[in-house]
């Protein structure tokens, strides 16, 4: 290779041998500030490398005697051979196969000469090729790789980058779980494996020993790459060639170096990490915590690398669930003796832990918490708990509960990335807060319930922070400790006497004034969730609904809390409206202005978005609906809530009729969804047609859908309007049932005029729920719209769509599930004359439409509904006295139709919904047995059986089966 470099002291030459052969022109394309045309060229040209049989070498040529400077050309040129390896590396000549050994020597020989190395994605990409060349050559064709690889480079700078490069290539190649590969490919994998132990593995050590003490001043950049490889390969390879003392000194040494700290602390991580017999894990533990305690590693306070302690944190940490592990093992095989010692060695690390897990650097805390966890595990299992684990498990407490306090900078507004990462390290804390109720309730309950008395004593001249983890404490205490439906007032009296004392405190202490939005949210938080405590003490029921109405709550000045109020508010209605009957009407005066809507053109910002308001609406409902009052006044209630909806929904309505300009369509649009979907919320305070009824609200909601049904018939912003309508008359189905009848007729004209795909969609399961519920009561009705509904479906599905548009399709495939539901659901409902009284041409295409959706589409659950529908109307029609001419369509369509669909290549029984298809599939064959009979197996045997070319003897057994 000297030579060849040597030759090329006049490149323009050099290079002349190759243009003959290379498409400058096309590689001026690869540069990323080339012109599209050229990009284009470079593609095609790329293509034309890979495919063909030889004109790659030219890629190899280049790369061998360093012809091109540019490093997209380089990189080109490695992509080109890369494929060849990957993908046609079998079909390559003996001296093709040698040519790329030989290029990748070459390569590599030129970089050892270079005074610069190439730039660093050029390198990785280097290495993948040797990566791959070494997967599909190291055990027929190259099982020197390594030896010559380590002959060649030796110590030279540049050398050992691509070897450590490689080595890492090859892992991801070979080892890396997290990449799946194919039985074959981890077959391979495995005995490249065990190849490697048996040949190289110790020389591939030594290697990385002479890199390690040879870098570690002049190039500690080499030195990191040479740990990270240690770390990757000590999972599989004997770990007594690294766990030795010449080794791990070399490790500890480099725990010293600032360059170098971090690296080291990832290696011996994963020597840890690595599995082996528990007595062996716990020796090779402790040797290492001692050889890092005497060099003074222990000592956390006096270190101010946070990075470095992070990964030192998260070393103990695995040392630490290392013990665990061995602990665990030893105590379920009975070995006494062993388990003790090793109990002894994770309880010597608890104070570290403790450090850890206390410091002010959350990420230094976090990634030792997993450690913490496993120790309250073990602490869990053991009979008693000595007087020091009972200090260890108050420690981890106080260390918790110091964690959890938000720091100044917390943006509680603005929340950014800092803040969610906080709130997952919350969520760390909050498991371990869970384990401690494990171990000791009764500890938890008396540490959480000292700090939080103390606070409330001084929340007035308490930080923000101190008083919000005091209540949080009290909240996350309600899912520590266990109690069935909340009911943590009942039961277990140490404990609901303090919960309760707590409660007491919390609601009248008058921590609901503290002037911080996340003070405020943990209050009601809290107080919804022991919402149960207002039952056992009703008296406090006023105060907190005050506190939930005026300024602390609703009227909060953060939207944020304003927001999360109306939500939790709602929840407390719901539990709590028998003990307010008294405030009814005093709450429904003083949220009067929260359920105004406030229309678009007023520019004013709303107190509450129209999501909140939603919760506001149900919340009245409930609170009429459960009054004590008498019909009439809950009537005039009702109507007072919902007539200044229907209002300004006319208002509104004649103001979009006449709007030109589609944005201000648009926002009235909206405007008017809200107020049908603010309508539609009350009535959840209803279960059925009878407690409307005796609420005397049917009239209200008879007048709200005449209301609202005229905006069906508006020509523009057609999609949001039917959508709000049609979900208002899912809920008047429900709550008016046989009254909302009238009404039907008119709206569904209306709603499959100028229909898209989701327009049908979302109107299908409306007249599938009409179905279901009023039977034979709508039969005139759906006779009357089941061919329109049928017709608008086939139009939308029949609209041409671009091949690619996903989106398109995935919709048409959902309207074609949603049209066979609602075939299902008439069929099935007993309304056989709904389907039979639409005449021969259109009842013969609809079914043809139900064969081809059990046929041609692979949609099993499609395919699924299908088979049912056809099932059904074999029931109905198939029999002596069922539809003329029908027998004749079992045979000719339906009984094929049930042996094509299992023979597609696209029904895939490794599939659940495939399976179930299938099934129901032979019920229909079943089905058509049992209405036809013996001359259904006739037909079978004699006629569709051996069209198939099915032997009569294997017909003879199919049909027994």
């Amino acid at each position: 290779c000297l030579s060849l470099c040597l030759s090329l002291s006049n490149p323009r030459m050099a290079c002349q041998s190759v243009a003959a052969v290379m498409d400058e022109q096309a590689l001026l394309g690869l540069n990323p500030n080339a012109d599209a045309r050229y990009r284009q060229r470079a593609m095609a040209y790329f293509e034309q490398l890979k495919e063909s049989q030889d004109a790659w070498e030219v890629c190899a040529e280049a790369l061998a005697k360093g012809i091109y400077n540019d490093d997209h050309v380089k990189f080109f040129c490695f992509q080109v051979l890369e494929h060849q390896i990957k993908f046609r590396h079998a079909g390559l000549s003996a001296v093709q196969q040698q040519l790329i050994r030989e290029t990748l020597m070459k390569w590599l020989q030129c970089q050892l000469m270079n005074n610069q190395p190439e730039k660093p994605f050029i390198r990785n990409k280097a290495a993948q090729v040797f990566a791959l060349t070494f997967v599909m050559e190291y055990l027929t064709l190259w099982p020197k790789f390594f030896f010559d690889i380590l002959s060649l480079v030796g110590l030279n700078p540049h050398g050992v980058d691509i070897y450590l490069r490689t080595l890492m290539a090859i892992d991801a190649e070979v080892v890396d779980r997290d990449i799946l590969h194919s039985p074959e490919e981890t077959r391979r994998n495995t005995l490249i494996k065990d190849g490697m132990r048996e040949q190289c593995i110790p020389h591939l050590v030594e290697s990385w020993f002479q890199i390690l003490q040879t870098y570690q001043q002049s190039h500690p950049e080499l030195t990191c790459q040479c740990l990270e490889v240690v770390g990757a390969y000590v999972s599989w390879i004997d770990l007594n060639l690294i766990a030795n003392d010449r080794f791990v000194n070399l490790l500890l040494s480099q725990m010293s170096v600032e360059e170098l700290r971090e690296e080291a602390c990832d290696c011996l991580f994963e020597i840890i990490n690595k599995g082996m017999d528990p007595v062996d894990k716990t020796k090779l533990v402790e040797s290492l915590c001692q050889v890092l305690q005497s060099a003074g590693f222990f000592n956390v306070e006096q270190e101010e690398d946070v990075d470095f302690l992070a990964k030192f944190s998260r070393l103990v940490n695995g040392m630490g669930q290392s013990l665990v592990l061995s602990w665990t093992k030893l105590a379920k095989a009975g070995n006494v003796k062993d388990a003790a010692e090793t109990l002894q060695a994770v309880e010597a690390k608890v104070p570290l832990l403790l450090q850890l897990l206390v410091h002010e650097d959350d990420d230094i805390s976090a990634n030792i918490v997993g450690f913490c966890y496993e120790y309250l595990h073990v602490l869990k299992q053991l009979p008693q708990l000595t007087d020091q684990q009972k200090t260890n498990i108050e420690a981890v407490m106080l260390a918790v509960m110091k964690k959890l306090t938000y720091d100044d900078e917390y943006n509680f507004e603005n929340e950014g990335e800092d803040e969610a990462m906080f709130v997952e390290y919350r969520k760390q804390l909050k498991m371990l807060l869970d384990r401690l109720a494990q171990v000791s309730p009764e500890l938890l309950l008396e540490a959480v319930r000292r700090v939080f008395t103390n606070t409330m004593q001084n929340w007035q001249t308490a930080p923000f922070m101190e008083v919000e983890v005091a209540i949080r404490l009290l909240y996350m205490l309600g899912e520590a400790l266990p109690a069935s439906h909340g009911a943590h007032f009942s039961g277990d009296t140490a404990k609901t006497s303090a919960l309760q004392d707590m409660m007491r405190t919390l609601v009248s202490c008058g921590v609901s004034s503290y002037q911080h939005s996340s003070v405020s949210l943990e209050f009601f938080e809290t107080v919804v969730r022991y919402d149960k405590f207002f039952i056992v003490e009703p008296q406090h029921i006023p105060n907190v609904l005050m506190a939930f109405l005026d300024q602390r709550g609703l009227r909060h000045n953060s939207p944020k809390v304003r927001s999360r109020v109306a939500y939790l508010f709602s929840r407390f209605v719901k539990t709590l409206h028998k003990h307010m009957n008294a405030f009814i009407e005093d709450i429904l005066t003083r949220i009067q202005d929260l359920l105004e809507l406030a229309p678009p053109e007023n520019g004013f910002l709303a107190m509450l978005t129209s999501d909140d308001q939603l919760f506001m609406f149900e919340t009245a409902g409930v609170l009429i609906v459960n009054s004590e009052c008498p019909a009439e006044r809950k009537q005039a209630l009702m109507r007072s809530l919902l007539l200044p909806l229907m209002d300004v929904f006319r208002l509104l309505l004649a103001k979009l009729l006449q709007e030109t300009e589609e944005e201000r369509q648009a926002s009235l649009a909206d405007c008017l969804s809200h107020a049908v979907g603010f309508a539609s919320r009350t009535s959840k305070a209803f279960s059925n047609k009878q407690t409307v009824k005796q609420c005397g609200c049917t009239e209200v909601y008879r007048d709200c859908m005449q209301t609202f049904l005229p905006a069906l018939s508006c020509p523009v912003q057609r999609g949001v309007l039917r959508s709000s309508v049609r979900s208002f008359l899912h809920r008047m189905i429900i709550c008016l049932e046989e009254e909302v009848l009238p009404f039907v007729p008119a709206a569904s004209e209306h709603m499959l005029k100028d229909c898209e795909a989701k327009d049908l969609q979302e109107f299908i399961p409306l007249i599938s729920q009409i179905t279901a519920k009023f039977k034979r009561q709508v039969s005139p009705f759906l006779q009357q719209v089941f061919m329109p509904l049928v017709l608008a479906i086939f139009e939308v599905l029949a609209r041409p769509a671009e091949d690619n548009d996903q989106a398109a399709a995935l919709e048409k495939q959902m309207l074609r599930r949603s049209y066979f539901t609602f075939i299902q659901t008439v069929t099935g409902s007993g309304m056989n004359e709904v389907m039979a009284n639409q005449g021969a041409e259109n009842i013969e295409r609809v079914v043809f439409t139900i064969i081809q959706g059990a046929v041609d589409f692979p949609d099993p659950i499609a395919q699924k509904t299908c088979f049912i529908i056809l099932s059904k109307l074999v029931e109905l029609w198939g029999g002596k006295d069922g539809m003329v001419g029908f027998p004749d369509f079992i045979y000719k369509h339906i009984v094929p139709a049930c042996f094509l669909a299992p023979l597609k290549p696209t029904f895939d029984l490794s599939d659940a919904q495939t399976v179930l298809t299938l099934s129901e599939c032979s019920l229909t064959l079943k089905m058509i047995h049992l209405k036809r009979g013996p001359e259904f197996i006739q037909f079978l045997q004699q006629e569709y059986l051996p069209s198939l070319q099915v032997s009569p003897e294997i017909s003879q057994v199919r049909c027994f089966l």
